[in-house]
C-alpha cells in the first residue's frame, strides 16, 4: 500500500507571534512577511541544487562587462573608420564659408568607457596656413564657433536645425554665403534660426519677428510676418530706408 507524504501546511502564527516575527524581520504586515519566506525557501532551492547566488550574481556582472565592452570595441571602430571623412567633409564646407583652407581635424582618445562610449572626441582646426593645429574649444573665435557649428550641421545634421544667433561675429560676403549654406540645408531639412543679419534674413521662406513687450510682467511676441512686412522687417535690418536711399545716392 503506498504511503502518502501529508504536504507542509503553513499556519498563521498568533496575534503576538505575529508581531514578533514582523519586528525580527522588518516586515509592515504578514502578506510581506510570507512573500520574504516566498524568496528564502527559493534561494534555499537553489543553493541546494548547486547554484551559489553569490556565483550567479558574479557571472551575470561578467557577461554585462563583456557586453559593454563589446560595444564600446564597436563604437570605437565606427568612429575611427568615419573621423578622416568626417574631417574632410566638414573643411570643404569651412572654405566655402570663408575660413581660408578650412583644415579640420578629428582626434580620438580612449579614455574608461562612460554613457557616450570609450574615446574622448576633440576637433582640431587651422585656419590659416603655417599655424598648427589647435583644438576648437581653445582658439576659434565666435565668428569662427558659428562656421564651424553650420559646417558640422551642413555634413552631419538631422532633419531639424535650430540655429540661435549663427551669425555671431560675422557680416559682408562671409554672411551671404552662411546665409547661402543655410538655404541649402532647407533643401534637404527643417531650418530655424535666429538671426540679425538681413543678408541671412532675406533668403528665408517664412518670418516672424520676435520682440519683447514691456508689462507687469514683460513678455515675448512672436509674430508671422506678411510679404510687405518682411520686406519692411529686412529693410529695418540693413540700416533703415534712409540708409539705403543714402548708398543709393553715393553710388550714383
Amino acid at each position: 500500500m503506498r504511503r502518502s507524504t501529508p504536504s507542509r501546511a503553513r499556519s498563521r502564527p498568533s496575534r503576538s507571534g505575529c508581531a514578533d516575527l514582523r519586528r525580527r524581520f522588518a516586515s509592515s504586515s504578514y502578506e510581506e512577511l510570507l512573500a520574504r519566506a516566498a524568496a528564502a525557501e527559493q534561494e534555499l532551492a537553489e543553493s541546494s541544487s548547486g547554484g551559489d547566488p553569490v556565483e550567479i550574481a558574479a557571472r551575470a556582472v561578467a557577461d554585462a562587462e563583456t557586453r559593454v565592452q563589446e560595444l564600446v570595441d564597436a563604437l570605437r571602430s565606427a568612429r575611427r573608420a568615419n573621423a578622416v571623412g568626417l574631417g574632410a567633409a566638414v573643411a570643404e564646407e569651412l572654405a566655402s564659408l570663408g575660413m581660408g583652407e578650412g583644415e579640420f581635424l578629428v582626434e580620438l582618445n580612449e579614455r574608461e568607457a562612460g554613457p557616450a562610449g570609450g574615446d574622448d572626441a576633440t576637433f582640431l582646426i587651422r585656419p590659416n596656413a603655417g599655424l598648427p593645429f589647435a583644438p576648437v574649444a581653445e582658439t576659434a573665435s565666435g565668428g569662427e564657433l558659428s562656421r564651424i557649428a553650420l559646417a558640422l550641421a551642413a555634413v552631419s545634421g538631422g532633419e531639424t536645425l535650430v540655429f540661435d544667433e549663427i551669425d555671431a561675429g560675422i557680416g559682408g560676403v562671409t554672411a551671404h554665403a552662411v546665409a547661402a549654406t543655410l538655404q541649402r540645408l532647407a533643401e534637404r531639412a527643417q531650418v530655424l534660426t535666429i538671426t540679425h543679419l538681413p543678408q541671412i534674413a532675406s533668403v528665408a521662406d517664412r518670418h516672424f519677428r520676435v520682440e519683447k513687450v514691456p508689462g507687469d510682467p514683460t513678455h515675448t511676441r512672436i509674430e508671422e510676418l506678411d510679404d510687405l512686412l518682411r520686406r519692411e522687417e529686412v529693410e529695418r535690418m540693413a540700416g533703415g530706408a534712409e540708409f539705403i536711399a543714402s548708398l543709393t545716392d553715393s553710388s550714383a
